[in-house]
């Protein structure tokens, strides 16, 4: 399975380790949207920026 996962909220003013998860998924603007695989590194991504995502299943 796979998922999508879309950047809702700004990276202005998230720690460095967060702005570099984010871009590490592939998103830098508020609407981008990327597919990642669901595995153990994604979901770990996923937890330490949840608060800035919305994740649904492709």
């Amino acid at each position: 399975m796979a998922k999508n996962i879309k950047l809702v909220k700004s990276l202005i003013g998230c720690k460095k380790d967060q702005i570099a998860t984010a871009y590490a998924l592939g998103l830098k603007k508020i609407g981008d949207v990327t597919v990642q695989p669901d595995n153990a590194q994604t979901q770990g991504k996923i937890n330490k920026i949840s608060h800035l995502i919305e994740v649904t299943e492709a």
